[in-house]
């Protein structure tokens, strides 16, 4: 037997969502186990209460039986006919010559306990061997007398007072007592209030509300209190995505919330200003480092130029520009990946088709095709963008020939998607290129830095940049950058 996938359910990724919701969930829980449990104890005591009115009932019924059996057998349709002209009593009661046969009602277990509770007081008193039947009655199958008269064919005053109770129709008690051969008591009531449906009722109205109206206030005031709270926590984010962007102007979170998100607050701003003054430390750091090596290099070339042996010149050289590459490479490493700009809106469309144009031309180095269009601006840093970007394009030229570049963009985030035709790189290298310096054969040209300053401008804006080897050859290169700030 194959059975459906069911619907995957969604839960809400923000705080407030998730927290209404656990809070309406345990609101839902609680008041049906408390509901179930009041209304369980209310019919209970409901049926408590049915019954003892059923015996009350059944009393006023044995009374009944006793003062007509004290009366002649004469008196007794006197007497009867002058209490129904009289109108206003409790009971219908008739003397018949037979039982009356008449449908009865389904059994519920509030019926059959009334029943029974009539049933064992009339036998008490009449004792166990009368003939005694007791049953629930719809109004419109009642029937009355000998004759079997329907009940609105009686006068008004005779029976609807007892039997009745508009706009309601009860179910009528009907109880048969045989009081001699050929003589039935008929008796016809209705049980008092609250007890006169009969059936058992669910929740009432007020209850119902009392729960609608309680669940709502609570859910406005939790929503309220975690839209208080989150606020802080929002204005942490935002600080915390500005300072990976790497802003230059250092301002403090404004703490607020709880007691936990103020201290979440103030770390973060001491962590912050630690980091900012770790930055302009290291940036003075390299500056003065690129100032002190190059004059002592500059000299040592000049030394070298005094040297009689060409050979040892020639060797001399060679370590010299060696030792330049390096630390050139190292300075344009942290030059690149240490771009100090303010972030605003970026045209990332604008910004591909500058990279691309030079390609395009005749007289380009290499092939360019572009796919897809970013759907709105990106908010970032726009010279470190263009670097990012122009690094994977090159990459892509310089070892696979041709570049196919495409876009993937959503609410979510941006992608930029850079195919080359190269050989690829192997799967056991695939994060060792982002390290500086690195390359995969001796013969490469370059400082083997642009993957990795890449990378590095791609987590600066928290986004990734991934390899993947394709299959029909070549290597795909994945910018992906998250628009949820934006």
């Amino acid at each position: 037997m194959a059975f459906k996938c069911l619907p995957k359910v969604r839960v809400p990724r923000s705080l407030l969502g998730r927290m209404l919701l656990l809070t309406l969930l345990a609101i839902v829980i609680a008041q049906t186990l408390s509901s179930a449990i009041w209304l369980s104890q209310l019919r209970t005591t409901q049926l408590e209460g049915l019954v003892t009115s059923a015996r009350s009932l059944a009393r006023s019924m044995t009374a009944t039986v006793t003062y007509l059996r004290s009366l002649p057998l004469a008196y007794r349709p006197l007497v009867l006919d002058q209490m129904r002209s009289m109108g206003g009593t409790r009971f219908f009661v008739s003397l018949n010559d037979k039982p009356l046969g008449m449908p009865t009602l389904p059994l519920t277990a509030r019926k059959k306990a009334a029943l029974d509770a009539v049933d064992q007081v009339l036998r008490q008193s009449l004792g166990p061997d009368a003939d005694v039947s007791v049953k629930f009655v719809s109004p419109h199958d009642l029937r009355i007398f000998n004759a079997g008269l329907k009940l609105e064919e009686l006068p008004r005053s005779w029976a609807h007072f007892a039997l009745t109770l508009e706009p309601v129709n009860p179910p009528v008690l009907v109880t048969q007592i045989q009081m001699a051969p050929g003589e039935w008591l008929y008796i016809a009531s209705l049980l008092p209030e609250p007890y006169t449906s009969l059936e058992e009722e669910g929740l009432p109205a007020l209850q119902v509300w009392f729960i609608a109206l309680s669940s709502i206030f609570l859910l406005l005031f939790i929503g309220l209190l975690v839209h208080w709270q989150s606020r802080p926590l929002k204005r942490l984010a935002r600080a915390a995505r500005d300072m990976s962007l790497g802003e230059d102007e250092f301002k403090p979170v404004e703490t607020g919330g709880g007691s936990e998100v103020v201290e979440v607050g103030r770390a973060f701003n001491t962590m912050r200003a630690r980091i900012s003054r770790y930055l302009t430390e290291r940036s003075q750091l390299f500056s003065a480092i690129s100032h002190d090596l190059r004059t002592p290099i500059t000299r040592l070339r000049l030394r070298v130029e005094l040297l009689e042996d060409e050979q040892v010149q020639h060797k001399f050289g060679r370590d010299l520009d060696e030792l330049e590459m390096l630390v050139k490479g190292a300075l344009q490493c942290v030059k690149d990946t240490d771009i100090h700009e303010n972030i605003e809106p970026v045209d990332l469309n604008v910004l591909l088709d500058c990279l691309i144009e030079p390609y395009l031309l005749p007289q380009g180095n290499g092939r360019v095709t572009l796919r897809g269009k970013a759907l709105r601006p990106y908010a970032g840093k726009p010279l470190a963008l263009r670097r990012c970007m122009g690094n994977l394009i090159d990459n892509a030229l310089k070892y696979g020939q041709n570049a196919h570049l495409r876009i993937e963009d959503n609410h979510n985030a941006f992608m930029l998607i850079v195919d080359d035709e190269g050989p690829g790189v192997p799967e056991q290298r695939l994060e060792q290129v982002f390290e500086p310096h690195f390359r995969l054969s001796g013969n490469q040209q370059g400082y083997g830095l642009g993957l990795g300053i890449a990378r590095s401008i791609a987590h600066s804006h928290g986004g990734e940049v991934s390899l993947q080897n394709l299959s029909v050859g070549g290597l795909r290169v994945t910018l992906s950058m998250p628009r949820n700030a934006d």
